[in-house]
């Protein structure tokens, strides 16, 4: 049976699938791809894609470098697989940063508008971390119903902690003030999670501590002329799909505040019949994710040349 007997969905990662290499086989056998990398390196100011190929991890690992990194890697990936296979998927799908990605990928925005756009949101991003420097720690084997009423409990006297990214069962993000944080991991774990690991971040993403930023997310988001998805965009916010410009736009919009409801979205997707997936860009944290969250999907990478024609 070909993997392409079943309808399937394309998933795009989000910050923490980056590595030094990301995307140099691509560029050294596509000239598509070379002039996609191009075109971000012009948009950074510098050759960002030297970095990516060879450059220091922690530069790479930096908000600022790691977001068009990943967008653009992601979308090279799609699109060589797009020209080799002449396949569609039945729906899109990213995780945070990812969703731009998957946008553009259901051709909502065209990549050199969605490259000034990932350019934008990690300048906010790294802006709205030094303003309100915050934190971020995994929380793994505790029910999210009990974890949100400990980040409620944690929450108080101006210091909040939120979920940020339901990642799967079982393996799920906070973020917020770096006190109520580490109030909410020690709480956690005496509510029974196996582990409380804090993240080496100083930006609180998905939580109420990006709200400094929003309002000029807002209007970068809507000076770009987005339209209707050709392929339904599963969204962040609300684990549906997003089936007008609007709904991608608001959906971006949110989303910088509000969870990643990852689990929800992986099981909208196998209620409606998705069972095969293709991770594009770089790294396997996607495919982790969603076979944890259904034990019968199918994930094939697409994160270099040779993987890409191994779907074939």
């Amino acid at each position: 049976m070909s993997f392409f007997d079943n309808s399937f969905a394309m998933v795009f990662p989000g910050q923490g699938s980056q590595s030094v290499g990301m995307g140099r086989d691509f560029a050294k056998t596509s000239s598509r791809v070379a002039e996609m990398f191009s075109q971000m390196d012009q948009e950074a100011g510098f050759s960002l894609s030297a970095l990516m190929f060879e450059g220091d991890a922690a530069l790479l690992s930096e908000t600022i470098n790691t977001q068009p990194a990943l967008f653009t890697h992601s979308l090279a990936s799609f699109m060589e697989f797009r020209a080799l296979t002449g396949k569609t998927p039945a729906y899109v799908a990213g995780h945070s940063l990812g969703q731009l990605s998957a946008s553009v990928a259901a051709g909502s925005l065209p990549f050199s508008d969605g490259l000034k756009l990932v350019f934008t949101r990690a300048r906010l991003m790294k802006q709205a971390g030094e303003k309100n420097p915050g934190s971020m720690a995994a929380i793994l084997g505790l029910d999210i119903n009990a974890l949100e009423a400990v980040c409620k409990d944690a929450s108080g006297d101006g210091k909040v902690v939120q979920v940020a990214n339901d990642n799967c069962q079982g393996q799920v993000v906070i973020s917020g003030h770096k006190e109520a944080v580490d109030a909410a991991c020690l709480a956690a774990k005496a509510a029974g999670a196996k582990r409380a690991l804090p993240l080496a971040v100083s930006i609180a993403a998905h939580s109420l501590l990006m709200d400094s930023i929003q309002k000029e997310w807002n209007s970068a988001v809507d000076s770009f002329a987005f339209v209707s998805p050709k392929v339904p965009v599963i969204g962040n916010v609300g684990a549906s799909p997003l089936l007008t410009a609007e709904d991608i736009r608001n959906d971006l919009k949110s989303q910088m505040q509000s969870r990643v409801r990852w689990t929800e979205s992986i099981l909208w997707l196998k209620g409606n019949n998705i069972c095969n997936y293709i991770e594009t860009g770089n790294g396997a944290v996607l495919a982790g994710l969603i076979k944890r969250i259904d034990p019968d999907a199918l994930v094939m990478p697409a994160s270099t040349p040779d993987e890409v024609s191994a779907i074939v």
